[in-house]
């Protein structure tokens, strides 16, 4: 008996009562296998029950399971949809379906008609698919079919915040597993950080032989790509006797997959897997787990529009998953590539995919659902916002939505297609034959190995391969590239624009033309703004213009995987309604003058660059302007008239009169408005020389403010012999310069501003040197004249020191001789 069957009958009771649970269950419980055909037997629904998979693999397999199960072939009571297949009858009431169908069939039916319960298994890996899957049926359960029952099940999930998501569900746990395993941690770490030590590959290799050596039976390898499978599958090869050893990760072609599941005859399976192998799979006579403790996870950055992969350790809860294989079909062993130290060191759970991958497809299915905005859903993890919205915008760039965010007529096809947006817009604009392969290639692993980046490379050889080899030495994959022209089949549109690849890649990355920077060969800047690289050997690293298909993700220089070259002409064509024809002044930072240029751009490409001969004098002076505050102030032809002004000015202004500020800061920041009518041809720092600003500083005053101006804080005084005495307003108390002999007659002492500010004055000897500084003219003569004159008529005999100098006439003169 499996260990789920003690608690299915509390399970139909909450169902019954609740129409919604959550069931948690270790790996090899039984709950793909039972809990729906459990339903079906007790008659929970008249309806069919849905029952979600992650992977294709496994939901074939778990329909077999239970059709075997029933007694029946697939295809009557049980049957199965995945991508691409399908094996269903009218007689169908459990049918096992791939995550993305549910949606499909969702949007094309929103009440589910005919459909009266729908199970989520294996929730906790936390798909995309799963998340909108749960989101939608509880609107739809809320809204339309307050009868559709929902039951979510997992291995490894946290329950509590899923039953909360949906209306305080029960929770319903099964505890124990089919059979007991027993798992093994290394004694020391495999590898030290700035240590030496073995390969990956080498550590889990040496770690599978002592597997081996010490079990019977089928092992079950895990490792986070079809690389290291490779690898680790050299190393094996001839080490282990009477074994079969058997790749098995996604991108296989699925005949492949489906020969791991089946009993060998005779000997032992080792199986390389990757976290396909994690969940819903129970594969013949495993007995062993070898797990590698990495994992392979699709990192989006909304920045850059792209996706990376990134391998990191597994979470305990992957763990725990890959554990459980071990003990679907009798007493197992789990070896563990780290020592039960490190363990603590591992997350609980990974992170839901909604947070980490391109939400486009995501978007454009809340769009033809007719909602844009997530909170309005019940999503267990809310979308995240900068990742939403660069989805928008895309979709908006391929015309999928409008400028409200609501899906166009183009967008409900583009959903309709078994495939992402982007490859969608390429179907459906350019059709035909290369598009679809183009579809079935970019969304598949690459069947070339060794081969440059160029795309081309890889269509001729799903064209004609026998041709192809005969041209060029490169690895393919033969039942790769069988497969992708299969799934072609299913993308392949009447012919409507004929177009090169590079033409069809524009379609559908418009954000991902490139132009070559010049200068190093394979540099190039991406029409969304970042750059691309493109190793300087390839073909393509000197082509001016190419479409980047597949890129590594790094958000500055992202390296390509696959591109191919477009022409102008071709791009000019296809991206008609981004290209725009742009006249610009700008200031020029590195030549330090103003720039006029007429250029054709595609977002941030410029595909042309040319002189504008005539642009208008009052675009190339507010280029000027940025110029000048780029530079500083002092850039400006600062004459000593104008610096007077100015300082008179912010004295005026610290005194409390209403003047305009001549501050720098407000000097700046008004350039537009007091110099931008005076710098008609100016085009460069030297130009600026020869600037007069007094007109401009008078022109920012106004009449009114130079009238107060020269009122307050005249810019000079007249000494009693007529000669113009500047005032220096650059400290507290404005000053002047004047010899002595000059101010002989003045009785009263000059002052400047609305407080009548005495000038402080600087009185000088014949020969221009201070003698005395008075804020108190009149108090100088009556008191420190006397001695001044003792001092300095001696010193300056020719010159006069009358004893009463309030009476003596100014002079500028000597005495005459006699």
């Amino acid at each position: 008996m499996l260990p789920i069957e003690p608690i299915l009958p509390e399970l139909l009771s909450a169902m019954r009562s609740n129409g919604m649970a959550v069931l948690q269950a270790p790996p090899g419980a039984g709950k793909t296998t039972r809990v729906p055909a459990f339903l079906y037997e007790n008659r929970f629904c008249k309806g069919r029950i849905i029952m979600l998979e992650p992977r294709r693999v496994a939901a074939r397999a778990a329909a077999e399971r239970l059709a075997q199960g029933l007694g029946e072939p697939i295809g009557q009571t049980v049957g199965y949809r995945i991508k691409g297949e399908s094996k269903t009858g009218a007689k169908t009431r459990i049918e096992v379906v791939t995550e993305g169908i549910l949606t499909r069939m969702i949007q094309s039916d929103p009440e589910l008609s005919g459909i009266d319960c729908v199970i989520f298994d294996e929730f906790h890996e936390r798909s995309l698919n799963a998340d909108l899957g749960l989101a939608l049926c509880l609107e739809i359960r809320e809204a339309l079919r307050p009868d559709l029952a929902i039951l979510v099940m997992s291995a490894t999930l946290d329950a509590e915040p899923v039953a909360a998501l949906m209306g305080d569900a029960a929770v319903i746990t099964a505890k124990g597993r089919s059979f007991p395993v027993e798992t093994r941690w290394l004694e020391r770490p495999w590898s030290k950080p700035g240590q030496r030590g073995p390969r990956f590959e080498h550590a889990l290799a040496d770690l599978v032989m002592t597997a081996a050596n010490e079990n019977s039976g089928g092992i079950l390898v895990f490792l986070p790509g079809a690389g290291e499978i490779r690898r680790v599958e050299t190393l094996l090869q001839g080490r282990i006797k009477n074994a079969e050893i058997m790749p098995l990760y996604g991108a296989m072609p699925f005949a492949k997959q489906r020969q791991v599941l089946t009993p060998l005859k005779t000997g032992r399976k080792v199986v390389l897997a990757t976290s396909i192998a994690e969940t819903s799979l129970t594969i013949p006579d495993i007995r062993v787990v070898v797990d590698g403790g990495k994992s392979r996870r699709a990192r989006f950055d909304a920045g850059s529009a792209m996706s990376r992969l990134v391998t990191e350790r597994v979470t305990k809860a992957e763990a725990e998953q890959r554990r459980g294989r071990a003990g679907r079909v009798a007493a197992g062993m789990c070896y563990r590539l780290w020592t039960k130290g490190e363990e603590g060191g591992m997350r609980s759970f990974a992170p839901a995919e909604i947070e980490s991958t391109d939400l486009t497809a995501l978007v454009l299915e809340l769009a033809l659902w007719g909602e844009n905005d997530p909170s309005n859903l019940a999503f267990l993890t809310r979308p995240p916002k900068t990742a939403f919205k660069a989805a928008q915008t895309l979709l908006q760039l391929l015309a999928a939505l409008d400028k409200n965010h609501r899906i166009t007529p183009h967008g409900k096809a583009l959903a309709a297609l078994p495939t992402h947006p982007r490859l969608g817009q390429m179907i459906l604009t350019g059709g035909g034959k290369q598009a679809a392969l183009l579809a079935a290639l970019l969304q598949n692993r690459d069947p070339l190995r060794g081969a440059p980046y160029d795309i081309g490379l890889r269509i001729d050889a799903l064209q004609d391969l026998k041709k192809f080899q005969n041209n060029h030495a490169f690895i393919a994959d033969r039942p790769m590239l069988a497969n992708l022209r299969n799934e072609a089949k299913r993308f392949q549109k009447p012919l409507k624009n004929p177009a090169s690849i590079g033409a069809l890649l524009c379609m559908a990355f418009p954000d991902r033309i490139g132009l070559n920077r010049g200068g190093e060969a394979g540099q190039f800047l991406l029409s969304g703004g970042k750059g691309a690289i493109i190793a300087p050997g390839d073909p393509l690293a000197n082509a001016r213009l190419i479409v980047a298909a597949d890129l590594d993700g790094d958000t500055r220089e992202a390296k390509t995987r696959l591109a191919a070259s477009i022409s102008q002409a071709e791009l000019l064509k296809w991206q008609a309604g981004q290209v725009s024809d742009i006249k610009l002044c700008e200031w020029s930072k590195r030549d330090r003058k103003v720039i006029a240029r007429k250029r054709k751009m595609l977002a941030a490409l410029i595909l042309e660059d040319h002189n504008w001969n005539n642009a208008p004098p009052d675009m190339i002076a507010a280029a000027m302007v940025t110029g000048i505050q780029e530079m500083g102030l002092e850039c400006l032809n600062w004459s000593k008239a104008a610096r007077l002004m100015v300082a008179r000015v912010e004295w005026l202004r610290a005194r409390g009169a209403e003047i305009s500020r001549m501050d720098p800061p407000a000097l700046t920041e008004t350039l537009h408005t007091w110099l931008l009518p005076y710098l008609s041809g100016c085009r460069n720092r030297a130009d600026l020389k020869n600037l007069d600003l007094m007109p401009a500083l008078e022109n920012l005053l106004g009449w009114e403010g130079k009238q107060l101006l020269d009122r307050l804080a005249p810019s000079s005084i007249l000494a009693p012999t007529g000669t113009r005495l500047m005032v220096d307003y650059s400290s507290e108390q404005p000053s002047i310069s004047v010899r002595l002999q000059e101010m002989f007659g003045m009785t009263s002492h000059p002052t400047v501003g609305p407080d009548h500010l005495p000038l402080l004055i600087e009185l000088l000897s014949p020969a221009q040197r201070p003698v005395q500084t008075t804020a108190d003219l009149p108090g100088f003569w009556q008191n420190s004249y006397g001695d001044v004159r003792k001092d300095m008529r001696g010193r300056y005999p020719r010159h006069p020191w009358p004893e009463n100098p309030e009476a003596a006439p100014p002079t500028r003169r000597v005495k005459p001789r006699r």
